[in-house]
């Protein structure tokens, strides 16, 4: 068993506020706000296993920064569903990757349970938990006590919001999608203002039941990657197969892709191209000739789905490698340009400054598997940053056996791109989590600070900040 196993081993215990050790360093004096982390905190009830990592029930990290230091909270995310499953003491319900207990027909008039385990959207007086399968939870932004779903006063029912919506900071707007499956499949897009209310709405029809997790937001364009992935809605609502099951890797069908204007959310373009599999976009932007320059993690095909359900088990064996990719679009055709693998060691977890959503950007930070490390079965663990003006691959120091979660970005203010990188790492030497804080320029040296977490937090999914000065504002 590798040492990332032993963080999952059992559930994750909660903790209320608590002032955290400082072990080195010091936190940079202009790192005040607050960092949260969404991932699966639970994945077996009563000896029994979920049946992929995405069945796992969310629980939130809330570290806070202040002038006395750090404290953190973790808290799980009081779902309806984990509240019945918690007073059961077992599974109850239908999910990404597993049915509801006994025979098939247990799952019909069932809900997929809303695991709210995917990421969070601090918002000035919310945190919402995002789950692309249905509604966001509403939190407590200082106690991370659960408030409800949040209709966010437009969704409607059966409708979802995706966990990964995108904020441009400097229009004060958020866009985001989700899919709604009915006698046909839609594809649902939204525009919020900065509370993150939906301020419009427009749906546009799929040709089949695919996996949509992420878009990227470049200039005046949303964009879309559908994958080669066909799934039959009649045996996952009858309960025959899961989600994950039912889904088929179908490379004939190619990569199609969907281009919208984002003020009116209306199709621009679309196209067919080769087939890939992503799951996440770094970001994307117009260029000089107003063609689309979209970065991304691309997968030859969707084994990296059977290695994300093999690590509830503990034990990998799939061989999934996502690479670093950028690729050139003409938005008013959605014809492919160029393609290009920017880097060869596998990663994932792409993000940037969050100043440079949507626009033209030099840095990508990621997750990347150690160099020498066997890759199926090691989960992806050490900060990085790709530079794009140089093509020069940056590797965080992170100590053998040590894990660290998506990074997130946090900007010093002096420019968009200069900064902290802040991460949650597992270390399987000692069988406890931290939280390491890096200069986001000099991401081969030490940590500048380092803090210790009350209990392990398992690797966690995605994650946002908030500054200080951005809770309660209008």
């Amino acid at each position: 068993m590798k040492a990332w196993a032993k963080s999952l081993e059992k559930p994750a215990v909660e903790f209320s506020e608590t002032q955290l050790t400082l072990l080195s360093g010091k936190i940079p004096d202009g790192l005040r706000g607050s960092l949260y982390r969404n991932g699966p905190g639970r994945l077996e009830r009563d000896k029994q296993k979920v049946g992929h990592w995405f069945d796992g029930d969310g629980a939130v990290l809330a570290v806070h920064f202040h002038d006395n230091g750090a404290s953190a909270t973790y808290r799980y995310v009081q779902t309806a569903g984990y509240q019945q499953e918690s007073a059961a003491n077992q599974y109850l319900f239908p999910n990404y990757g597993m049915n509801a207990p006994g025979f098939f027909w247990n799952n019909w008039g069932k809900e997929v349970k809303n695991a709210a385990n995917t990421s969070v959207l601090a918002l000035p007086d919310k945190l919402l938990a995002l789950w692309e399968g249905g509604f966001p939870h509403k939190l407590d932004l200082q106690s991370l006590e659960t408030l409800g779903l949040d209709n966010l006063s437009r969704l409607q029912a059966k409708e979802t919001f995706s966990a990964h919506p995108k904020l441009d900071l400097s229009r004060g707007e958020i866009f985001n999608f989700g899919v709604t499956i009915g006698a046909k499949v839609s594809l649902n897009l939204y525009k919020s203002d900065s509370t993150g209310e939906i301020i419009q709405k427009n749906t546009f029809e799929l040709d089949r039941l695919s996996l949509l997790h992420d878009f990227v937001l470049a200039g005046q364009y949303l964009v879309f990657f559908v994958p080669p992935i066909k799934a039959d809605k009649l045996l996952i609502l009858l309960g025959f197969k899961t989600f994950s099951d039912a889904m088929q890797w179908q490379p004939k069908l190619g990569t199609r892709i969907l281009i919208f204007e984002r003020d009116s959310l209306e199709l621009v373009s679309e196209s067919v191209t080769d087939s890939w599999f992503q799951w996440h976009f770094a970001n994307g932007c117009v260029n000089e000739q107003g063609n689309l320059e979209i970065v991304f993690v691309r997968y030859d095909d969707f084994k990296t789905n059977q290695f994300l359900k093999e690590v509830p088990t503990g034990e990998t064996e799939t061989l999934a490698i996502g690479k670093l990719a950028s690729i050139t679009i003409n938005p008013l055709s959605a014809k492919v340009i160029n393609q290009e693998i920017l880097s060869d060691l596998s990663c994932d977890f792409p993000v940037v400054s969050p100043q440079l959503v949507g626009q033209k950007w030099q840095n990508t930070f990621l997750a990347v598997h150690r160099p020498d490390s066997d890759i199926r079965r090691e989960i992806i663990g050490l900060p990085a940053c790709y530079n794009h003006s140089t093509g020069k691959l940056t590797i965080a120091y992170l100590e053998n056996n040590c894990y660290g979660s998506e990074s997130i970005f946090v900007c010093d203010g002096l420019s968009p791109e200069t900064g902290w990188l802040i991460v949650v790492v597992y270390d399987g030497n000692n069988h406890s989590s931290q939280v390491r804080i890096y200069d986001s320029q000099q991401l081969g040296k030490e940590p500048l600070c380092c803090l210790q977490l009350p209990s392990v937090i398992p690797p966690s999914f995605h994650g946002t900040w908030q500054e200080k000065s951005e809770k309660g504002a209008i």
